[in-house]
């Protein structure tokens, strides 16, 4: 009997791994183009003036655009399409830097990984689920997705630039936010948060590092930051000292009760050490569920408590179960009953409807907000009330970052640039990449064709005319119809 070797069998495995997923991708892609189609059709349906040439003219123009989206899908994309510029963020696993697609001339923020580093450290998982959601939630209060590839060492993820910088900085420059600002960003990040429900995801890794800020001041939810996330598998599982005095498994360790610090003291002390933390090789788990910390199996839910952590530190200054060590936050968190305290000059200062909002959030997964009906549920809560929840991103956002030009980056943390991109050199593009950890990385956006994009990447020699997307182009036709 022919036995063959272990190199063998796993290329082999790999290969069908491979295999199996382009039928995947070749059914799915069939699926979303006769979605298109029917989405704009229905479009039209709409407006009822648009005479039959016109409408013929509407999904000829379409057709046009998904043969270009068809060979832009069939073409490798590497890092010799974008020419990078500026470093605009460095962590424990790779950087963000600004890039100029060179077929568009347009910015984008390109986030790099290596990928010896996410199979050594177990984040395998953790970059996937965020290409995944990138990629399949497209929602004016998600960041968008235009590519994602890889080469033989890297992984990059191609997203839209938000020149604002992230929530975290925000916080730091302005130390507390006043309520109605809180109130306008926390509104658009339930919105984020719903949508990513809605997809069936549970983001996990809510923090004002992900909250970024477009040339406008509008939020947006990503998973932008380098910041370590905590890989919560590595931790023991924590379990609540019981109501009796009686320390549970790991109650023994518990920190001493709340510090009696003033609020200015404990906000000076966060301030210190904020991005210290953050980008630490632990990661800051200051944001994370008790039930996730516990091991006892969550859901959706989770997220809403890590609002509430934002929520309170928005307000107050810093997060609710803050400490030193990492460790400490997490018995803390667990043992949120001792340790949730409003600091008397923030319970003076914040409304009622503040208050219990937060403490709505900072909860038992049964009382929590959100546990039983989802975003409806924080939209009816008092905090919101007189919220127009329709405009919310057509409203005037009541911070507006300084941007004095596109490569203005003062909104960003400031890193040396020792100019080193890690980019592999020409020659990668037709090479394909067989790595059974990131099989299916692989995604170019439907958008990435918006306009002139895929007929410069296709024909860089040949500029392409202008193109509008379904609802633009629809409009148009009806505005030339009630012009005639």
């Amino acid at each position: 009997m022919e036995t063959f070797s272990e190199e063998t069998l796993a290329k082999a495995r790999t290969a069908k791994i491979y295999i199996e997923h382009l039928y995947k991708v070749q059914s799915q892609n069939v699926k979303e183009r006769r979605d298109r189609r029917a989405a704009l059709e229905q479009e039209l349906q709409s407006y009822p003036q648009l005479s039959e040439e016109q409408r013929a003219a509407a999904l000829a123009e379409h057709e046009r655009r998904e043969r270009e989206y068809s060979r832009l899908q069939r073409q490798r994309l590497c890092m010799d399409d974008f020419e990078p510029l500026k470093l605009i963020g460095k962590g424990a696993f790779g950087e963000v830097r600004i890039c100029r697609d060179c077929s568009t001339g347009k910015l984008v923020a390109v986030k790099k990984l290596r990928k010896s580093e996410m199979v050594r450290r177990g984040q395998v998982d953790h970059v996937k689920a965020e290409r995944n959601v990138l990629a399949e939630v497209r929602h004016h209060s998600v960041v968008k997705l235009y590519y994602s590839f890889q080469d033989e060492e890297y992984l990059y993820l191609v997203m839209e630039y938000l020149p604002g910088g992230d929530m975290m900085t925000l916080l730091i420059r302005k130390e507390i936010l006043p309520e109605d600002w809180a109130r306008f960003y926390l509104a658009q990040t339930v919105v984020a948060l719903e949508a990513i429900h809605a997809a069936g995801y549970i983001h996990r890794d809510i923090k004002p590092d992900n909250l970024l800020l477009d040339a406008a001041g509008q939020c947006k939810l990503s998973d932008f930051g380098l910041c370590k996330p905590v890989d919560v598998s590595t931790l023991p599982a924590f379990a609540a000292a019981d109501v009796t005095g009686v320390s549970a498994a790991g109650a023994a360790e518990l920190p001493p009760s709340p510090s009696p610090r003033s609020q200015g003291e404990q906000l000076r002390h966060w301030q210190e050490n904020r991005r210290k933390l953050a980008f630490s090789t632990v990661g800051t788990p200051d944001y994370i569920a008790p039930e996730v910390l516990m091991k006892k199996g969550y859901g959706m839910e989770c997220d809403w408590w890590s609002l509430g952590a934002i929520a309170y530190e928005m307000m107050v200054g810093f997060p609710p179960f803050y400490s030193d060590d990492p460790m400490t936050t997490c018995r803390k968190i667990v043992n949120w009953r001792t340790y949730l305290r409003f600091p008397s000059e923030a319970e003076a200062a914040l409304t009622p409807a503040a208050r219990d909002f937060i403490s709505r959030l900072l909860c038992d997964v049964e009382e929590r907000l959100g546990s039983h009906g989802g975003a409806s549920e924080l939209r009816a809560h008092p905090f919101f009330a007189g919220l127009d929840w329709k405009s919310l991103f057509e409203q005037r956002p009541p911070y507006r970052p300084a941007v004095e030009h596109e490569l203005d980056t003062q909104n960003f943390e400031q890193y040396e640039d020792d100019g080193a991109t890690g980019l592999t050199p020409g020659g990668s593009r037709s090479r394909p990449i067989a790595d059974p950890n990131f099989i299916g990385y692989t995604y170019k956006g439907w958008d990435a064709v918006h306009n002139t994009q895929a007929k410069q990447r296709i024909n860089p020699q040949r500029p392409a005319p202008a193109r509008p997307g379904i609802n633009q182009l629809a409009e148009a036709f009806a505005q030339q119809a009630n012009i005639q």
